[in-house]
């Protein structure tokens, strides 16, 4: 898929994987024709928390306003969560805050493979 390739995105993961996924969350997906150019996730108990993840967007596509609205149909499916939480590289930091975020100096983003 183009967009997987063009952001570096899941290059290991497999289509039915993929798919297997999309089941389980809220998503939204940017679509010019029929070529997805954008796609973000939401991973959430539903109730109390949810996690922004793999916000993409093809590079020819991004500044071009794709990004707030998908976040913000995002955020409008996740309303009744009272924590909506994500984590970013440092440069996209001005974006999210566009869109309320805060940094938060007392918490740390731990991984565990």
């Amino acid at each position: 898929m183009k967009l997987y390739e063009d952001a570096g995105w899941w290059e290991e993961r497999t289509e039915l994987e993929i798919e297997k996924m999309l089941e389980r969350v809220s998503s939204v997906g940017a679509w010019k024709s029929d070529s997805l150019v954008g796609f973000a996730r939401a991973v959430s108990d539903d109730t109390f928390r949810a996690y922004i993840e793999d916000v993409v967007i093809l590079q020819d596509y991004q500044k071009s306003g794709i990004g707030m609205i998908m976040i913000a149909k995002l955020l409008d499916e996740l309303s009744h969560i009272d924590i909506i939480s994500l984590f970013c590289e440092e440069h996209l930091i001005p974006f999210y805050e566009k869109n309320n975020f805060k940094t938060s100096k007392s918490q740390f983003v731990l991984h565990r493979k």
